[in-house]
């Protein structure tokens, strides 16, 4: 009988420190965490009580409404690395009963689960760059955190604007991957579900391959994410490391002709090509080689494995003083090549993707597709503008409790906006010349390939290698669906090859088979429907 009375009394304390704040009522949910004494650590996480007020969307909440949305005890520790450094502290939360067990529960509408995360935006300014990646990913067809913004009361003091995410999980509401107990060990039941990642904690494996282009002895380090190190047995351990041994190895050997797709049979292909597109818009300075999660189910239902989910994107979209995070230019999974003096760097992966042909037509093609959806300038204004919009009013109280406005927070790059508005021009600024970059320099070849428009003939052609041992790979840009006369001759002046190649308007490929020719010089000659001719020089080893 004496909740009730003890409730109103900690809600008027509540309602007097918060006042100082002058939160009163806020159109964003309002939080308030009670750790009755306790201060919050960096694991284990501490037992406290909390409080959500939200009454809907666009209904406002007041500070001395009841804890209507959620009333109860958590679990709480502080989360991050760098970022455990700034005043405003980013939280783990895990919801549990009276008797201290995890219960899973549905808040703001997202799927039921015990396990969220309370993000503190300090060092980004315009408080939405995870927010624009993880909404990007999920555009993009893929799981990824879904955010609700929220004011935070922590012991009675106002802390701010928090990011409410969901954490990566294995769950059917997150990552959906079947489940592993500890005695799936053989067969179909031990090949998944895993999730791992590449980042700083050393509770995984090896990696047998040294990143290209760095200066010391880095290895790259994975890490158990699902089941957790504490859970997995060592069939499960063997098998995920030996997997990805698999894959490694298929990719670092796919230059030989014969091992080529064999990379294919292990990975995602087009989680891989979206996985790289949202680290390349944003620049995230950390991607690729930290906080970099990659999943893996049950081999009966799905033997790859998925890039993805995306994660940690505050020092992405310009807010990185370090490693040309903050240039427009540039890819961001040559890090190492930039950047090869940090222990962190990017595994060879990205490198080796890139060179597949296969790979870089279908980043091509995937490019051209988003650009006119998820990835247009419009669109990603429109997102800008609304979470500013949806923050407008809470950020006076923030920016208020954080001063720090036209202030130097690691890592902000020069020159620092001092206003919030400026903050958001150099947002929408960075990635408008961003896009225009990579529109310029993304590999135009494959199908989705695009004819220059200052090119007045009407073939491209280029063949490689020079010299040639087996086939002479020809690259043929047409500007039209045409026929293209092709006639190689010996230095007698002998025709050894003809063929009348039918091109399709774009890019085309060609092998010319000259293993089975003597040595010598060939002289190619092309000639276009429209009579352009073109002649080729070419050895035979």
């Amino acid at each position: 009988m004496k909740r009730p009375c003890l409730l109103l009394l900690f809600v008027f304390a509540v309602v007097l420190i918060a006042s100082s704040q002058t939160l009163t009522s806020s159109n964003l949910p309002i939080i308030v965490i009670n750790t009755n004494g306790q201060t919050i650590v960096d694991e284990p996480k501490i037992t406290a009580d909390m409080g959500i007020i939200y009454n809907g969307a666009g209904v406002r909440n007041n500070i001395t409404d009841a804890f209507n949305h959620y009333n109860g005890k958590i679990g709480i520790e502080v989360r991050g690395q760098s970022s455990q450094m700034f005043p405003m502290k980013s939280y783990s939360i895990e919801l549990r009963d009276n008797a201290g067990n995890s219960t899973d529960k549905s808040l703001f509408g997202l799927p039921k689960e015990s396990d969220w995360v309370m993000y503190a935006p300090y060092t980004d300014k315009t408080l939405m760059r995870n927010f624009l990646a993880y909404t990007m990913s999920r555009e993009m067809g893929h799981w990824a955190s879904n955010c609700r913004y929220a004011e935070v009361i922590l012991n009675g003091q106002y802390v701010g604007i928090y990011v409410f995410m969901e954490k990566i999980k294995r769950n059917s509401g997150r990552v959906n991957i079947s489940k592993i107990a500890a005695t799936d060990i053989s067969g179909d039941a031990v090949t998944g579900g895993y999730i791992f990642s590449i980042d700083k904690e050393a509770d995984g494996w090896m990696s047998s391959f040294v990143p290209p282009y760095v200066y010391k002895n880095q290895f790259i380090q994975f890490s158990y994410v699902y089941p957790k190190i504490t859970a997995l047995v060592p069939e499960q351990q063997q098998y995920i490391k030996s997997y990805v041994d698999s894959f490694e190895n298929a990719l670092y050997y796919s230059d030989v002709p014969a091992r080529r797709n064999e990379w294919r049979n292990f990975a995602d292909e087009a989680s891989f090509i979206d996985y790289l597109i949202v680290n390349e818009v944003s620049r995230n300075v950390d991607g690729y080689r930290l906080s970099s999660y990659f999943y893996k189910d049950r081999n009966s239902k799905n033997r790859k494995i998925f890039a993805g989910p995306v994660w940690d994107y505050d020092l992405a979209f310009r807010n990185a003083n370090y490693c040309s995070g903050s240039s427009v230019s540039g890819w961001a999974f040559e890090f190492n090549k930039t950047c090869n003096e940090d222990y962190w760097e990017i595994p060879f992966w990205w490198y080796k993707l890139t060179e597949d042909d296969a790979f870089r037509a279908g980043i091509r093609c995937r490019w051209k597709q988003l650009r006119q959806t998820t990835l247009s300038n419009t669109h990603l204004f429109s997102l800008i503008d609304s979470i500013a919009n949806l923050t407008s009013e809470a950020r006076a109280r923030h920016f208020q409790k954080w001063p720090i406005l036209g202030q130097y927070i690691w890592p902000n790059p020069e020159p620092i906006p001092t206003s919030y508005t400026g903050e958001i021009d150099y947002l929408k600024n960075w990635i408008e010349s961003r896009l225009a970059w990579i529109d310029n320099n993304i590999p135009n070849e494959g199908t989705c390939y695009d004819y220059p428009a200052n090119v007045k003939e009407t073939m491209i052609i280029s063949g490689s290698p020079n010299p040639v041992q087996t086939n002479y790979n020809l690259i043929i840009k047409s500007k039209t669906q045409q026929q293209i006369s092709i006639v190689a001759t010996d230095i007698t002046g002998r025709t050894v090859y003809s063929q009348l190649f039918a091109a399709n308007a774009g890019y085309n490929q060609l092998a010319v088979p000259m293993q089975a020719w003597q040595r010598g010089i060939y002289i190619f000659r092309f000639i276009s429907t429209a009579k352009e001719k073109l002649v080729q020089k070419v050895m035979k080893m």
